[in-house]
């Protein structure tokens, strides 16, 4: 039975090289065997939940805006079920290098393993949560499509349920039609599940195999043109103002300040991460005038471009570029125009709703969690 298991993973594994997304498990499948990392620093395997009369292994992630929303709703079915004998494990099947930048734009956190631990604690989780995402062995032999896919075993360890959580999609609050309650219910009270399959919606699990996607959008991107014009305050309190109808993050520095240097990564990823959505991000140096050279050499070494989507509601600001060059004699009108508890000490990021309004202020290097937090929490609602 283990050769077979062992074969039949190498198998799954082989299809996601070659660029093939597994099929689903048939329904009345065996539970393939596993061994995986949790985020308690444990290896975790199927034989430690051999007590169990139900398995319910639930492939998600950390970035996908229906495994947030369904995030919290995983941990009530634990908790409503875990007395009944009933095992929730969560599974992370997405490897973080099939993902773009642009893939994130809707949570803080990546699908790394070491980003397990914050998310789950975030929802609250008190189950296990493992990392597939380095091999995808198992997510590959039972075909999970998308974030979340539910499989469910019952006491014979057979597939009896595989497909969505639940109607709720990205919403919050009470659940109307939850097929994985209906499905447990059935099986602890030794019933056929009525609705064994359902499709499972969701962003599509991140194969290895993609990582050629990722490193063709990290091409294109690096071939963007990257611009720098100079800023008077005029234009700088129409930045503050923010006509855009996006969320503004605004970020001051200078290329003689180590930490502006050292967070400037974490700042254009922030931007690319959320770029198709409401949200643009302009810088404004404050080195000298006559070092406009100096400053554009390495806004372009950071790749500090425009996406598609800012470019076009730039242009109907009539601005010209994302990165501008403070040109004025007196940088106090600077901060009076855009921030005006600005003390003056860099590098000082600011993000602005689309109502002209400092949503939040941070002086010093970043916390790139903390920033992308604030980012998500400013656009809620917001397409």
């Amino acid at each position: 039975m283990k050769a077979l298991v062992l074969s039949l993973a190498f198998a799954a594994t082989a299809l996601a090289a070659e660029n093939k997304n597994p099929a689903v498990m048939a329904i009345g499948s065996p539970v393939p065997d596993f061994e995986l990392p949790g985020i308690d620093g444990k290896n975790h395997k199927l034989a430690e939940y051999e007590s169990a009369k139900v398995l319910c292994l639930i492939f998600t992630c950390n970035h996908c805006p229906d495994a947030i929303a369904a995030a919290v709703r995983m941990e009530e079915i634990h908790q409503a079920y875990k007395d009944k004998g009933v095992a929730v494990v969560a599974i992370n099947s997405s490897n973080p290098l099939g993902l773009r930048p642009d893939e994130l734009g809707y949570g803080p956190h990546g699908d790394s393993f070491e980003e397990m631990t914050p998310f789950a604690k975030e929802n609250g989780w008190t189950f296990p949560y493992l990392y597939d995402g380095e091999t995808q062995t198992l997510s590959a032999t039972v075909g999970a499509q998308s974030t979340p896919h539910v499989f469910i075993f019952g006491e014979d360890r057979k597939l009896a349920y595989t497909g969505r959580m639940d109607d709720a999609a990205r919403k919050t609050g009470p659940v109307e039609k939850s097929y994985v309650r209906d499905a447990l219910d059935a099986l602890l009270a030794g019933k056929p599940v009525a609705t064994p399959t359902t499709r499972s919606f969701g962003c599509s699990t991140k194969w290895l195999w993609k990582k050629d996607e990722v490193a063709a959008d990290q091409k294109n991107w690096e071939a963007k043109p990257v611009t720098l014009e100079k800023l008077d305050v005029e234009t700088a309190k129409k930045l503050r103002e923010n006509k855009s109808g996006n969320v503004r993050l605004i970020n001051f520095w200078s290329t003689t300040c180590g930490p502006c240097v050292a967070e400037f990564p974490d700042l254009v990823d922030a931007y690319r991460r959320f770029q198709n959505r409401s949200f643009d991000f302009v810088t404004i140096s404050l080195d000298p005038v006559d070092d406009q050279a100096k400053a554009l050499k390495f806004l372009e070494k950071q790749h500090a471009a425009l996406g598609d989507r800012t470019k076009a509601s730039m242009e109907k600001e009539g601005r010209k570029s994302n990165n501008y060059l403070f040109a004025g004699d007196n940088p106090d009108l600077l901060a009076e125009a855009i921030d005006k508890e600005w003390t003056g000490a860099q590098p000082h990021t600011v993000l602005v709703s689309p109502e002209g309004e400092i949503l939040w202020r941070h002086t010093g290097a970043v916390d790139p969690v903390e920033m992308r937090r604030q980012i998500v929490k400013a656009m809620e609602g917001m397409p």
